[in-house]
């Protein structure tokens, strides 16, 4: 889409392929790692309203994460991804997940499980010292969000965003519920020729803020348009996401400056990848771009397919 116009809009491949079942342009997918950007924008409001502050330690909102960690990694850690909390799932690769499976998503943990899980690990390095991605930045971000809304964080990413902004197709999957019009996904493995064969059993949930949501291209659209349009930031606040820091992360989003024709322009990132998920948020501020991959398959660089198609739609 270019300045909220439509340009192309078009679903290949099948969303299950038992079934031989096509994807259609009102597929839902999940969206993994998209769900930080979301979970960086309540963050942020709850900031922008004075209720949370970007420089207070995790402690001020979340007692029960003690020590070192909680008295010295701020809001503002976590969402750079340079809180120095080290990762609690040990396992690096997906061959390693298929041989050993992944403890901390194939068991019915609950979030103030996880989080306790993080907040207990020995810290890896000094907060704000390095950029570490890891998912237990935003899974305590999203416990946070909670602490100071006295809600649930799904029902505060409804609230916030999704009823405002009439994303029906949008949500947090759960592991037992059936969700209509859900993509299945498939990746590819090491040990069967790289043929492609169903994602290993998760319980999705546990991803939490950091990964759990499901939605579809037309929604992402509405909240990048609502995002770089004033209507869920401010414009202070929206200057904060955007800011970039270690490794060029603002918050929740990775921030890039990019030539196109000669000129210097300005792009977000934000892909999510886990398994056979495979989808990406890309946009191009100045000349109001945006590019949506989503995938159920990890056969394509849909990174690398967005920033193409952004720079055919810039020029």
């Amino acid at each position: 889409a270019k300045a909220n116009q439509v340009i192309f809009h078009q679903s290949f491949g099948h969303a299950n392929r038992a079934f031989e079942v096509p994807n259609s342009n009102d597929t839902r997918y999940r969206i993994a790692s998209i769900t930080k950007l979301f979970t960086a924008v309540l963050a942020l409001q709850l900031h922008q309203e004075g209720t949370l502050r970007l420089d207070a330690p995790i402690q001020t909102y979340l007692p029960a994460c003690g020590g070192a960690l909680g008295s010295a990694v701020t809001v503002h850690h976590l969402l750079r991804h340079t809180s120095g909390m080290a990762d609690v799932v040990a396992i690096k690769s997906k061959e390693q997940g298929v041989k050993e499976g992944i403890d901390l998503y194939q068991r019915p943990y609950t979030t103030d499980e996880i989080v306790a899980k993080y907040c207990a690990a020995p810290a890896r390095d000094r907060p704000g010292a390095a950029f570490f991605y890891n998912n237990g930045d935003y899974a305590v971000l999203g416990k946070i969000i909670e602490a100071v809304e006295q809600r649930p964080f799904e029902t505060v990413l409804s609230r916030r965003v999704l009823e405002p902004l009439g994303m029906t197709n949008t949500g947090m999957h759960h592991q037992h519920h059936v969700v209509p019009k859900l993509a299945d996904t498939y990746f590819t493995r090491d040990d069967l020729s790289e043929a492609l064969a169903n994602d290993l059993p998760v319980y999705t949930e546990n991803w939490y803020a950091a990964g759990a949501m499901y939605s579809t291209a037309g929604d992402l659209l509405r909240f990048a348009e609502a995002l770089f349009t004033a209507r869920l930031l401010d414009p202070a606040s929206l200057a904060l996401l955007m800011k970039r820091g270690l490794d060029d992360y603002g918050y929740g989003a990775w921030i890039y400056e990019d030539v196109v024709a000669g000129r210097k322009l300005t792009a977000l990132m934000r892909p999510g990848q886990i398994m056979g998920v495979n989808t990406v948020l890309y946009r191009v501020i100045e000349p109001g771009v945006t590019v949506i991959v989503l995938s159920n398959t990890d056969k394509t660089n849909v990174d690398a397919l967005a920033h193409q198609l952004s720079k055919e739609l810039t020029r």
